[in-house]
C-alpha cells in the first residue's frame, strides 16, 4: 500500500517551526481511542493535524516542537513498550521507535508529560495549540501552563499566551505536495474501481446495502480498509436526501441509484458520486435530467483553473442547471432572474465544491478578507453538482418526481489547469450503460 515517505513528515515539522515565533512552541495531542459500546472501541483513526506532522498512528501521544532547543527541537511523548500488552493490542513504537522510525530528536513516556512539560515550556513566550478540539487536552494544557508559571522563579520566563495553530496548519494542509497527490491518486483509483464494481453487479432485487458491501469489499480487497465517510447508497427517491445513509431499501426496476462513497489511503480521502439506473438503462426523463447535471459538472471542472475564483465552478453549475430546468419546464421565467431569486435552490440546494485531503471536507479557508480565494496549484477540491426533484413536489409533472442525481469528481489544481483524480470511473450515459450491460 502506498504511503508518504518519512522525510515528508520531517519537512512539514520544519516548515511549521519556521512559521511560528522563535520563542514559541507547538503542542499537539494524538486522537484518543473512542468507545463503541461497553469494552469495544471504534477502529482507531489518528487526528489529522497530528498525523500530518508525524505519520504516527498510536493513541496516547503528544508532539512537541521547540525551535532552537539545543537538546532537540522535535519531541514525541508516547506509550512505552509493554510486551504483555502488545500481545493483546499490537506493537508499540516506544521511545526507540519514536526516534529511529519517526525521526524525532527526543522521546519521553506519555506518563512523564506532567513532569516534563513545564520544563519544556519554561523560557518560552507562546504555546501554539489546537485549542477547543478536546476539552480534556485544553484542561491538561492549562495545568501544564500553571505548573510552568509556578516554576517561573527557576526559569527565564513562562508562556504568557496560547495561540491557535489551526489557521497555520490548515493553510499548510491546503496545498498538497507531489507525494500527497500520489497517495490521493491511489485512493481515487481504488474508489473508482469500487464504483465500477457496484455498477456491474447492480440489478433489481438487490438492496442498497448490497451495493454498499461491494464498495467496501473492493476497497478493502485493494488495501483501503476504511472509507473516508459513511457511504451513501440511495435508490429511487432516497437519492433526493443529500446525506442519506440508511442504505437498507430494495433496489427497484426503473429507479436510479446514487452512490456517494470514497475510501481512505494513509489517512487521505477520496470522494466520488455516480448515479446510474438499477436496470442498466436510463429512462428518457432520467437521461434528460442526468445530462443537465453532467454538462454542469464538466463545465465546472473546466472552470477549475489556477487564477480562477473558488466560486467560479459553482456559478457555472448554477447557470447551466437553471437553464436546463427551464428547458425541461421544471422552472419558468428568465434565467438570470431565476438565479437572482434563487429559484433553482428548490432542485439544487447545496454548493458545488469543498476542499478534500486528510479530511473529506478538508481544512482551509474558502474566503480571504471576505472574497472568494484564488485557486492555486496544489489545491484539491470536489466538483459535485446535482438535481433533486422531491417526490412530493406537486409543482412539476409526476414523471419527474423522485429523480435525484449527483455527479462528483476530485479535481487537483495544476500549474496550467487541472487533473481529474477520479476520471477513471465512467459518467457518460453510454459508458455507464455499456459497463452495466457487460
Amino acid at each position: 500500500m502506498i504511503r508518504l515517505p518519512r522525510e515528508e513528515y520531517a519537512r512539514r515539522r520544519r516548515q511549521l517551526m519556521s512559521l511560528i515565533s522563535k520563542d514559541g512552541m507547538v503542542v499537539i495531542p494524538a486522537a484518543p481511542e473512542v468507545s463503541r459500546n461497553r469494552d469495544s472501541e471504534y477502529a482507531y483513526r489518528q487526528d489529522s493535524h497530528f498525523y500530518y506532522l508525524t505519520g504516527f498512528n498510536e493513541p496516547e501521544a503528544v508532539l512537541v516542537l521547540i525551535p532552537g532547543r539545543e537538546e532537540g527541537e522535535q519531541i514525541l511523548f508516547c506509550r512505552e513498550r509493554h510486551p504483555e500488552m502488545e500481545i493483546w493490542t499490537g506493537r508499540r513504537a516506544g521511545k526507540a521507535g519514536a526516534i529511529n522510525e519517526y525521526d524525532m530528536d527526543e522521546s519521553f513516556p506519555i506518563s512523564a508529560c506532567d513532569e516534563q512539560m513545564p520544563k519544556l515550556m519554561a523560557g518560552r513566550h507562546s504555546v501554539y495549540a489546537c485549542s477547543g478540539a478536546s476539552k480534556t487536552f485544553d484542561e491538561q494544557l492549562q495545568q501544564w501552563l500553571g505548573s510552568t508559571r509556578r516554576f517561573k522563579q527557576e526559569a527565564a520566563q513562562a508562556p504568557d499566551r496560547v495561540i491557535s495553530l489551526d489557521q497555520i496548519l490548515s493553510e499548510m494542509r491546503l496545498f498538497k505536495s507531489d507525494a500527497e497527490l500520489d497517495v490521493m491518486r491511489h485512493a481515487a483509483l481504488i474508489s473508482s474501481r469500487a464504483h465500477m464494481r457496484a455498477m456491474m453487479v447492480c440489478r433489481e432485487g438487490l438492496s442498497e446495502y448490497s451495493l454498499e458491501a461491494e464498495i467496501i469489499h473492493e476497497s478493502g480487497f485493494r488495501g483501503a480498509r476504511f472509507q473516508a465517510y459513511n457511504p451513501i447508497v440511495g435508490g429511487g427517491e432516497n437519492a433526493c436526501t443529500l446525506h442519506y445513509n440508511d442504505n437498507d431499501a430494495p433496489l427497484k426496476d426503473g429507479d436510479l441509484v446514487l452512490i456517494d462513497a470514497g475510501c481512505e489511503v494513509d489517512n487521505y480521502a477520496s470522494d466520488i458520486t455516480r448515479t446510474f439506473p438499477v436496470n442498466g438503462k436510463f429512462s428518457p426523463e432520467q437521461k434528460a435530467v442526468y445530462e443537465i447535471v453532467l454538462d454542469a459538472q464538466q463545465q465546472a471542472v473546466d472552470a477549475v483553473q489556477p487564477g480562477n475564483s473558488f466560486n467560479d465552478p459553482h456559478e457555472v453549475t448554477v447557470k447551466v442547471i437553471t437553464e436546463g430546468l427551464v428547458r425541461l419546464g421544471l422552472l419558468e421565467g428568465d434565467v438570470d432572474q431565476l438565479i437572482e431569486e434563487g429559484a433553482y435552490k428548490a432542485f439544487y440546494m447545496h454548493r458545488t465544491s469543498h476542499w478534500i485531503g486528510m479530511d473529506v471536507h478538508d481544512v482551509g479557508e474558502y474566503k480571504i478578507n471576505g472574497e472568494w480565494r484564488e485557486l492555486r496549484e496544489g489545491m484539491v477540491l470536489t466538483v459535485e453538482p446535482g438535481i433533486y426533484i422531491a417526490p412530493d413536489n406537486e409543482q412539476v409533472e409526476a414523471r419527474w418526481r423522485g429523480i435525484g442525481i449527483r455527479i462528483e469528481d476530485d479535481i487537483a489544481v495544476t500549474a496550467t489547469g487541472n487533473e481529474n483524480l477520479t476520471a477513471f470511473v465512467p459518467k457518460q450515459v453510454d459508458e455507464i450503460e455499456q459497463l452495466m450491460a457487460s
